[in-house]
């Protein structure tokens, strides 16, 4: 049986994970828009790993007894001022996920939550690769600069993910 407290943690990060892939999907539609194709193939397997982080929440609480409350998921934004921005926006939106995972690694530890805890190591180090990921983009897209030949290279390039 889990704990009040841990339901209500992992009840949060699901529609923090849900939510997720709904900025992403979002995100990807902007690409698009844009006819940053590459990218906008980049996002929309980020919002389909979201959805996945979403789910292993989800059937880890019905395994372990909980009860799953879906909450309302925020709409996120549909614009950006360019690619830079919208990936530093993922590397906030990641680091922010991973004080979620990190309070919920917290909690799993002070009430002596083994299941939780084992669980848990896996989103830690999801988000470990999460936010490298993001921060290399970031990086990459700081160089690139204003060189539009640099942005349609990465562009190319992430659309082989």
């Amino acid at each position: 049986m889990i704990g009040q407290k841990m339901e209500e943690l992992i009840n949060n990060q699901i529609n923090a994970e849900l939510y997720s892939s709904y900025l992403y999907l979002s995100m990807s539609a902007w690409c698009s828009q844009e006819t940053w194709n590459g990218f906008a193939h980049w996002m929309r397997i980020q919002a389909q790993e979201e959805l996945s982080h979403a789910m292993k929440l989800y059937d880890y609480l019905v395994e372990r007894g909980g009860t799953v409350r879906l909450a309302a998921i925020e709409k996120p934004k549909d614009a950006w001022a360019s690619p830079l921005a919208l990936f530093k926006e993922v590397y906030e939106h990641e680091q922010k996920v991973t004080g979620m995972i990190n309070a919920m690694m917290a909690e799993a530890i002070k009430q002596k939550d083994y299941a939780a805890e084992v669980m848990l190591h896996w989103f830690v180090s999801e988000q470990v690769e999460e936010e490298a990921n993001a921060s290399e983009l970031v990086a990459k897209l700081e160089k690139i600069g204003d060189s539009t030949g640099g942005l349609f290279q990465l562009d190319h390039h992430l659309g082989k993910r």
